[in-house]
């Protein structure tokens, strides 16, 4: 061990060579042939053995050393080379600070998610303000290892699965940008969804079975609140796209002279437009609003006002009036209930049906087809669905008759 007396006394070696007197953990004294003293660490980092000049003697004392020399270690448990932070106060440079994991998410939100849908943009911005910044914020991105990242995770996996997995999404993103932007050598994220315990398969609950459908749709044609949100509420069932698209849909995307319906890519996370092909149903309910919205951008407004659409609660609260419960249907399960009738019961390929739901389908050849695949035979199966549906609700309007009449 080192002391202030030992430094003191020692003496310049002959033959010109250094002197190493040591003092503990790696650290110690170098003596120089001219006899300058200064305090060095040495240690090993990405597997290779590093010298750390802590300071010259007597401008850093020995206890001074000794605090410099825990501070590179507790570096190094992060992962971080303590010469390359050295470095960066050298010169002065800032990098590192200005390229916090919060500067480069906010960075990456602004630029890659401006055209995004609100939902998207509001579940995103949750995850980075609630779960990614406050343990990660403060961190140069590119010295988090995955491990560091891991343990945000498993905050937010205690909590919830489901978020957990989001997470992993959205940093490996941001790790994405950093890296094509100069800022990360690697992705932290790369692989992390296997340390996480799955996700749990989610099922919406969702009506398959014909009658029931036949009796849901009698009381939705009977149920008395506001035109907008029954007119959603009639829909859905008929197009059967996600609960937030029918909500944000916007007059202009209305292709009145085609019939169909003209979903941006944008709102679909999609690379291309979706096309909706609208049955003289679902056409009749829309046409019915141009009085009451069309002054709107949204064809479903907002209670609230004009200038938002329908909130994400009006179709499912509308279905809690009905007597439906969350275990019974809830507005995103009428996707899988066209999925089931339209194959079942109606006998119409799954990949036309896939393509309608706006999923992910593929050619033989693997080649993914595009908006306008199948477009005739969905503009079919859209009318025969609609007509299918309105003979459900006709069989249970006659069979409720017919009951009322033998009381």
């Amino acid at each position: 061990m080192l002391t202030m007396l030992k430094i003191k006394n020692v003496k310049v070696s002959g033959g010109g060579k250094p002197q190493k007197l040591s003092d503990s953990g790696g650290m110690y004294l170098y003596v120089s042939p001219t006899g300058g003293k200064s305090f060095r660490l040495d240690y090993r980092f990405a597997g290779k053995r590093k010298t750390l000049t802590l300071g010259k003697f007597p401008a850093l004392s020995l206890l001074e050393a000794r605090v410099k020399a825990a501070e590179a270690k507790s570096s190094l448990v992060s992962n971080v080379d303590p010469n390359s932070l050295k470095r960066q106060k050298k010169l002065g440079i800032k990098v590192n600070s200005q390229n916090t994991f919060a500067v480069v998410a906010n960075d990456w939100f602004e630029r890659h998610m401006s055209d995004k849908s609100d939902s998207h943009r509001e579940r995103t911005r949750r995850l980075l303000d609630n779960d990614l910044i406050p343990p990660l914020g403060t961190r140069p991105i590119k010295e988090i290892t995955p491990q560091e990242l891991l343990c945000a995770l498993r905050i937010v996996e205690s909590r919830t699965v489901d978020i957990a997995h989001r997470c992993v999404e959205t940093a490996g993103m941001v790790y994405k940008y950093a890296i094509a932007s100069g800022l990360a050598e690697t992705n932290a994220a790369l692989n992390l969804k296997g340390a996480l315990r799955s996700k749990r398969v989610k099922h919406y609950a969702a009506i398959t079975d014909p009658k029931k459908l036949g009796m849901f749709l009698k009381s939705a044609d009977e149920y008395c609140g506001s035109l907008v949100v029954k007119s959603a509420l009639r829909i859905t069932p008929l197009l059967f796209q996600r609960p937030s698209q029918i909500r944000g849909m916007e007059w202009s995307e209305i292709n009145w002279e085609q019939k169909q319906w003209e979903i941006p890519a944008a709102r679909m996370k999609m690379p291309n437009n979706h096309i909706v092909p609208l049955s003289s149903q679902a056409l009749a309910i829309i046409e019915a609003l141009r009085p009451i919205t069309s002054s709107s951008m949204y064809v479903f407004t907002s209670m609230r006002g004009k200038s938002k659409p329908l909130s994400d609660n009006g179709v499912r609260t509308a279905l809690r009036t009905m007597g439906y419960s969350n275990e019974d249907v809830v507005p995103h399960g009428f996707r899988a209930t066209a999925r089931t009738l339209l194959d079942e019961v109606l006998n119409f390929r799954p990949d036309w049906i896939e393509q309608q739901l706006a999923h992910a389908v593929k050619d033989p050849l693997g080649r993914a087809y595009n908006r306008t695949n199948f477009l005739a035979d969905r503009r079919i199966m859209m009318q025969t669905w609609a007509d299918y549906l309105d003979t459900l609700k006709v069989a249970e309007a006659s069979a409720k008759s017919k009951d009322d009449t033998d009381e």
